[in-house]
């Protein structure tokens, strides 16, 4: 496929096997099809290695964290379980909005929770809403310390975002699923992957190892999920699809 913006016509034309379709460049269309080379140029330029949040960095696309806090706030979930903590930056922010609901706590797994950050984690103001947890995330001691960590009757999320291969998300969506309380949600982040397997820092790998496709494999036999994107909560606008890294990541619980 071929883009070419011509702002002088202010038209967007895209080229597929020689044949041209062509779209006003301010229409919804053209801003979906500039998002989407926009994700995956940005992704490999590391953009979202340029972000923190209250001081730690974050490693997240911005929009991702401004959905996933609508979706936060309407669930006001007891426990928000997180796996992969890298810089922390996304369990803090998780604990600052536990923090301004005035309710919820976040448990943070990582396999190698790294000195330097684990030392900021337990320097920063929120300390006491996180608890970290180091360990593979698939592990049967790892599992038995957060399923002892949950109280009865309390409201779950998860967020699956540590090893992205195919097979380790769907073990932990195996593992992790049955935390998820009703009406919360499992969410598989980074199925961008499999959109990045043709650009300089990717892998072809990623085409079929990927976590949406880890997702896909996990419905077929897993009716108490649904495939289930939050709708906006507030739009006025013509859009209707979120610029993401996280495709196919939303799993409500029926």
């Amino acid at each position: 496929m071929r883009l070419i913006i011509d702002e002088g016509k202010k038209i967007l034309i895209k080229e597929v096997n020689n044949e041209e379709t062509i779209f006003p460049l301010y229409s919804k269309k053209a801003f979906e099809l500039i998002s989407n080379q926009w994700i995956k140029i940005g992704w490999d330029q590391k953009y979202s290695y340029t972000f923190t949040w209250l001081g730690r960095p974050i490693i997240q696309l911005p929009e991702d964290m401004f959905r996933i806090q609508e979706l936060i706030y309407k669930i006001k979930p007891d426990v928000i379980i997180e796996t992969g903590i890298a810089h922390g930056g996304s369990i803090i922010f998780y604990a600052s909005l536990c923090k301004l609901m005035g309710n919820g706590r976040v448990l943070g797994i990582d396999i190698d929770i790294r000195d330097h950050n684990r030392q900021a984690i337990e320097r920063h103001e929120l300390k006491n809403l996180i608890y970290l947890i180091e360990g593979s995330s698939i592990e049967d001691k790892t599992l038995e310390i957060i399923r002892s960590m949950i109280k009865e009757n309390e409201k779950v999320l998860v967020i699956l975002d540590s090893c992205h291969t195919k097979s380790h998300v769907l073990r932990e969506l195996e593992e992790y699923g049955p935390l998820v309380t009703p009406d919360s949600y499992l969410i598989a982040t980074d199925g961008i992957m499999g959109d990045l397997y043709d650009v300089p820092r990717g892998n072809i790998k990623w085409k079929q190892d990927n976590p949406s496709e880890a997702v896909e494999e996990f419905l077929k036999t897993h009716d108490e999920f649904v495939l289930d994107s939050p709708s906006w909560i507030f739009n006025e606008s013509s859009l209707d699809k979120n610029i993401t890294y996280w495709p196919n990541a939303w799993l409500k619980r029926r």
